[in-house]
């Protein structure tokens, strides 16, 4: 009897602070349970001499179910799946590395106090564009620099967390296969060599949690800012690309050689005024000379080496009496500087948060300002409508 009435107690407290999120419960395992769906319309107005408008579509971006639990508070785990992404990779289609079939399968264990241990595959803690859930975004998609085509945003491996001075101060430090998305179809390269990334994060005054969008109006000015890094030395197949290459727009996620990485990012929130900036560089040492994204130069102009980076800048607000968020972003990015040039691009979106509902109606336009031979596009402006709905 009094394991129901706990259970009863219990539930009803958690279903009070998740907002009647459907949860399951006996006391010391609770289960919750959520999930999202979004679509949109998408229009592009192509350069002169293109005629493939084929991306002028409707499209489900996600059709997503999420499963989190915890037990006895020690252990915790979380599945969550996009069955529209997983249709269309089994269609044929290419993995979106900005929103996969898969998009997490791991377990944590809490029972250290002051570490947690993740394991298994998820977002890696790096960037915190990346980082941020699509759901609390007012945009469609994220910038070209953080997609996930320069660096991976989710792998397979093991993640160290820490968090001090109550959640002001949170540490990751984790080993990964390098993959990437492609973790979970194939084996390693032929290095065996895995990936590490580490993170470290302050925000003040309180503990600042990833979202782009202060909807709450924050009552007090918050920011956070983050260092981030990433290192790995691969081995390619001598005639071969290795299949995440085959994945990736810009063909650097995983380098023959050694690849650094390493970013900057800072956020601001209050009284529904929100921003966010992120700058990040890569460091690419492929191992032979004749290596594509040494762009057919000799070893004598590359310097054994290339850069290629760019940075991010956004702001956004929360229009209380409409309820609705108004946001800019312009970014840029130079795929390589060993060629001249660069890209440049700027969106500016409006969402409209649907009352009495977590969904939101979400426009954005995308202007091409400048792009370099690198990467030459068929379009020069793109509009995204639709609605993105969540369940919990």
């Amino acid at each position: 009897m009094k394991r129901i009435v706990y259970s009863a107690i219990t539930m009803l407290l958690l279903s009070t602070a998740a907002q009647a999120q459907l949860i399951i419960t006996n006391g010391e395992h609770v289960m919750e349970i959520s999930g999202s769906a979004s679509t949109y319309y998408n229009q592009r107005i192509l350069k002169e001499g293109e005629y493939d408008h084929s991306k002028d579509r409707f499209k489900l971006r996600d059709a997503q179910i999420n499963i989190e639990g915890r037990i006895k508070n020690i252990w915790e785990y979380k599945l969550q799946a996009d069955f529209a992404d997983m249709s269309a990779n089994t269609a044929g289609g290419e993995i979106d590395p900005e929103n996969p079939g898969l998009m997490d399968a791991n377990v944590t264990y809490k029972g250290l106090g002051f570490l947690e241990i993740k394991a298994g595959y998820g977002k890696v803690p790096y960037s915190l564009s990346s980082m941020v859930p699509f759901t609390f975004s007012p945009y469609w998609q994220r910038a070209e620099l953080t997609r996930g085509s320069l660096f991976s945003r989710r792998d397979a491996g093991v993640t160290l967390h820490s968090a001090l001075w109550r959640q002001r101060i949170n540490l990751y430090a984790g080993i990964y296969s390098g993959l990437g998305e492609m973790a979970l179809i194939g084996d390693n390269d032929p290095s065996g060599n895995p990936e590490f990334i580490g993170r470290a994060e302050f925000s003040y005054p309180a503990r600042y949690r990833y979202r782009l969008k202060d909807d709450r109006h924050t009552p007090v000015p918050m920011f956070m800012i983050g260092l981030n890094g990433r290192y790995m030395n691969k081995r390619l197949p001598d005639g071969e690309v290795f299949p995440d290459n085959t994945q990736s727009e810009y063909g650097m996620k995983v380098v023959d050689g050694k690849k650094y990485v390493y970013g900057f990012d800072a956020s601001f929130m209050y009284q529904g005024f929100s921003a966010q900036f992120e700058m990040h560089q890569i460091k690419g040492q492929p191992v032979k000379a004749s290596d594509p994204l040494y762009q057919g130069l000799s070893p004598a102009q590359t310097r054994g080496y290339f850069l290629a980076g760019g940075y991010i800048a956004e702001v956004n607000y929360h229009i209380a009496a409409i309820n609705t968020i108004v946001s800019a972003r312009y970014e840029e990015l130079d795929l390589s500087d060993l060629v001249k040039g660069n890209s440049q691009r700027f969106s500016p979106a409006i969402a409209y948060q649907v009352k009495g509902f977590d969904a939101m109606v979400k426009f954005q336009y995308f202007n091409i300002l400048k792009e370099e031979a690198i990467d030459p596009l068929k379009w020069k402006e793109q509009y995204r409508l639709g609605i993105q709905f969540n369940f919990n």
